[in-house]
């Protein structure tokens, strides 16, 4: 497997709104370039484009969500980092295969759909208590 580029980092929060008056200056942005809500996935994400990375601010759309429980367990902050790979299912399989587990969607699926492409969790029981997304998105990064 190999990883293409970061793809994006993730920062959990309890209010989308309050993080980004936060976030914004430092970022030299003053909207999201790329907000928005991941039924499946029980998030609502306000995405900015740092150079050819992801930056996002995500906050659950439900208390029983994993961003929450996610925020219950550690508090606010870096929940997690993606790498772009060239296809999710193909990654998973060569990963899989050296022992590194993975976290299934409630259905069971390890490999995940989101808008046209896939992504899936790395435990971070493996990787140094981080969890890792591997996702195969084609960006069409927004330069504002």
């Amino acid at each position: 497997m190999k990883a293409k580029k970061v793809d994006h980092i993730c920062i959990a929060v309890k209010d989308l709104d309050q993080a980004r008056k936060v976030w914004e200056p430092v970022l030299g942005k003053t909207e999201p370039d790329d907000p928005y809500v991941d039924e499946p996935e029980k998030i609502r994400v306000a995405r900015y484009w740092v150079g050819e990375v992801g930056f996002e601010l995500m906050e659950s759309t439900t208390p029983d969500g994993p961003v929450a429980k996610w925020i219950e367990k550690n508090g606010e902050g870096v929940m997690l980092i993606s790498f772009n790979v060239e296809k999710t299912r193909d990654a998973v399989a060569e990963l899989q295969g050296q022992d590194y587990p993975f976290i299934p969607a409630p259905d069971g699926e390890v490999a995940r759909p989101f808008r046209d492409c896939e992504f899936a969790f790395i435990h971070p029981k493996k990787l140094n208590g981080v969890l890792t997304e591997l996702i195969d998105y084609k960006w069409n990064e927004l330069k504002k």
